[in-house]
């Protein structure tokens, strides 16, 4: 009764489920990793976020990023800045509206004569990309600053992709090891994204905005993939199920009647003396 499985119709479908389950499971785990990461990026967004500001040069050197567990910390850092090798990194949104624009990076050179790489905030986006936008200028002489600290961006990291030929003045990616060949000084690894200034930063009537301070990120969502990791682990379980009812369905077509059971009665063939017979039909 079971020969019917090596036909081709079930051959087939018997592989397909085969494939589905331990695709399904794994997608399933996936997502289940995914909502564990997230959960883990939350306890350490509000865990940094929560602790004590220390000077950036404490958590990072030339060259050398901060590590996992320092990303998001508050920093301060204490220099004057370099209003001259200021860029903007292009294709930044607004993280309230999200209207397309710019982020401000202005070098802050130490003491030490090392530089941190400062994110001052976003400005709108020009009519013509192609021209630097109109910024205020950064707080003259010497101020401390203070803010999150984030590793540099790279393609891998961000998802921005590099450009050749971009106008002069504009980046791509937010990163300080970039930002060191073009200043020619050591410069701390990963950059401080403004908070706070000391003396404040303000821009004089008719003057260009001051950047807006970028808020802190979100850590609190943790998303919806471990419900989708059950959804997934759930249709794993139904491929099995589903196969089975088809299997029992597909016996119970072919299965032959049995003994004993009533079979419907022959139709009743003779004539019917009142009824005229049919024209050409035989005597």
């Amino acid at each position: 009764m079971y020969r019917f499985l090596l036909t081709r119709q079930w051959v087939l479908l018997t592989l397909v489920a085969l494939l589905l389950i331990p695709a399904m499971v794994q997608a399933g785990f996936w997502q289940f990793h995914r909502h564990q990461e997230r959960v883990e990026r939350n306890e350490l967004v509000a865990g940094s976020l929560a602790a004590d500001p220390v000077p950036m040069a404490e958590l990072t050197a030339p060259a050398r990023g901060p590590a996992e567990e320092d990303r998001f910390r508050t920093v301060t850092a204490t220099g004057t800045y370099d209003a001259g090798q200021e860029v903007v990194a292009r294709q930044r949104t607004h993280p309230g509206t999200g209207a397309m624009g710019y982020h401000v990076l202005t070098p802050l050179i130490q003491e030490d004569g090392s530089a941190v790489l400062v994110n001052r905030g976003w400005v709108p986006a020009g009519d013509d990309p192609t021209r630097l936008p109109e910024v205020s200028a950064p707080p003259s002489g010497e101020v401390t600053v203070s803010g999150r600290l984030m590793r540099d961006e790279t393609p891998e990291n961000s998802g921005i992709r590099e450009r050749a030929g971009l106008p002069e003045g504009m980046v791509m990616l937010v990163s300080s090891e970039q930002r060191a060949a073009e200043l020619g000084r050591p410069t701390l690894g990963g950059y401080l994204e403004l908070t706070g200034t000391s003396p404040g930063e303000t821009a004089a009537e008719g003057e260009a905005p001051v950047p807006e301070t970028l808020p802190a990120p979100g850590h609190r969502g943790i998303g919806a993939h471990f419900a989708y990791a059950l959804q997934w682990w759930l249709f794993a379980a139904f491929v099995p199920v589903g196969w089975v009812l088809l299997l029992r369905r597909e016996l119970k077509d072919r299965r032959p009647p049995q003994e004993g059971a009533e079979t419907p009665p022959e139709p009743d063939r003779t004539p019917d003396p009142g009824r005229a017979p049919v024209a050409g039909a035989r005597a």
